[in-house]
Parts: structure tokens; sequence; C-alpha cells
């Protein structure tokens, strides 16, 4: 099979077709596109999901962390928790784990939110280290967003700068590479915007002014998390690319990977569904 994500097609297929609800508590199960579980508990829903990091080597405690409170904050409320597990293997030191926990710690202590539990297990099953992130959040019921809310007249609203994660992944990963083609300022600028995944804050303001939709954009990047939008909504979109925000340290380092950049994982992306665009990007600029 290829790497990477199953396609839509396959994971409607063979998997979300066979999954049945059996709760009537469960508001939002799996669906293509949607970022978050969510329950049930009266006045207020218990909001759920889960990730893995696997395209990463350097900083996976804090990327981990961070791109699963993303699609908490997608669902327009605060994460509270996360629950860790971390697949190491043989050769690894305890050095290693405790490097990946410090930067789970450090992730946790900017967003004030807290480790809630998890598992740790050396294992030959994998040859690099896998970090498994589960973040819950809770919120009032009226205020819970979702992928699929998108409505016709909406504007889409994209905050952050498209590849961000992806620049800080690849900066590192290639540096030895990137460093023949590019000046060294070039691939040190890339490697600093993975401090710039969060958009645990926007989500909240997001939610607070009111949209139809959110959806951080993770594997496949802009034109991703665009498409998943339009999927769950049930809606086509005009997109315009030059209006798409993205760093010129991106275009370069993508350039030099013949990669595409508005398909570059893109955490720290936020695509908002709105009928008052122009309101919510004052409210946005307003709060940096």
């Amino acid at each position: 099979m290829q790497e990477g994500k199953l396609t839509n097609e396959v994971l409607r297929e063979v998997i979300i077709s066979k999954i049945k609800k059996s709760n009537k508590e469960v508001i939002v199960g799996p669906e293509i596109g949607e970022d978050c579980s969510i329950i049930d508990f009266g006045n207020e829903v218990c909001v759920l999901t889960t990730d893995p990091v696997t395209a990463a080597q350097e900083n996976i405690g804090h990327i981990g962390v961070h791109i699963c409170c993303n699609d908490i904050a997608s669902a327009g409320v605060k994460p509270i928790g996360i629950m860790v597990t971390i697949l190491a293997p043989l050769s690894s030191r305890l050095e290693d784990i405790g490097q990946v926990i410090g930067e789970v710690n450090e992730a946790c202590a900017e967003l004030q939110i807290d480790v809630l539990g998890g598992h740790t297990e050396i294992t030959s099953s994998v040859n690099r280290m896998v970090l498994s992130i589960t973040a819950i959040g809770k919120g009032k019921k009226e205020q819970i967003v979702t992928t699929g809310g998108a409505k016709i007249g909406d504007d889409i609203i994209v905050t952050g700068y498209a590849g961000l994660e992806g620049t800080g992944i690849l900066s590192r990963l290639y540096k030895d590479y990137l460093i023949t083609k590019l000046p060294s300022e070039i691939i040190d600028m890339g490697k600093n915007m993975l401090k710039s995944i969060s958009v645990v804050d926007v989500g909240m303001l997001a939610g607070q002014f009111g949209v139809n939709a959110m959806h951080d954009a993770t594997e496949g990047g802009i034109l991703g998390a665009i498409w998943e939008v339009a999927v769950a909504s049930n809606k086509g979109m005009y997109i315009y690319e030059e209006n798409i925000p993205i760093k010129e340290e991106t275009l370069k380092i993508c350039n030099a990977l013949n990669i595409n950049p508005y398909r570059l994982i893109s955490s720290g992306c936020m695509i908002i569904a709105c009928s008052n665009g122009i309101g919510l990007c004052d409210l946005l600029n307003k709060n940096g």
C-alpha cells in the first residue's frame, strides 16, 4: 500500500461504512473531514480527537500536543487535557523518552492544559519513536462548530500561513540538502515556523464570534483542508490562490524540494467558513 493517510474514498468504504452508532449521546462521530467526535453531556459537550506524529523526527512532543489541541479548537471549544502514548524502538535511550515528555510538558504549559495519563512502551514493532495523543475539551452545546457546517454565501477565511508545519519539518529533515540550495538564514527561519503552529486562540475567538465551519489544515495542506470542508458541508467553493497567505521561505524550500506548498501539512492554519468574513477578520487582526 502507498504510505500516508487513506484516501477519502477508501476511508469511507473500508472503515467508516463499517462503524455503527449505538448511543444517542454521540452527536458527531467519524466522518470525512470532521476533526473531532462530540458527545452530549447535557448542557455541555465533551469533544475528543486523536492523532499520531509520524512525519517528524524532531520536536514530536511539541508538534503532537499542538496538532491535537488545534483539532479541539476547531470545534470552538478549549482543550483541557491530553492522553499520551509513546511507542519507542529498542534502540531508544531514556534520554530520548525524557526529551519527548519534556516537549509535551512545555507545550501543555503554553496552552494551560494537563497531561491526564497515557502509556509508554519499548517495542520492536516500531523502528523510530511514535507518539500518539488524544485531546479532550468541553464546551456549551450551542457554541459547537463542525467541519461540515459551511453555508451557501459564506466567506472562506484562512488564518496563519500555508505550509507552516511542513516547512518546519522539511527544514530539519533535509537541512543538509537544503543548505546546498538556499541561504542558511532561509533554513533557520523555516525551522522556527514550528513555533507558530497553534490555532487554539483563533478557534476560541472564531467560536465566540459565531462561524459556520472550522477545520485546521494538517495532512493535505490548505487545499486538502478546503476540500474536506467542502465534502463535509456538501458545498462547492471558489478559492483564489493569490489570496492564500504563504511565507516566502515556504515557497523557496518547497521549490528546492519540488513540493506543492498548498498541499504541504499546514498546522498553524485554520480554515473558517463564516457569513461575516470581514467582521471576523477585523476581530482576528485586532487580536494579533
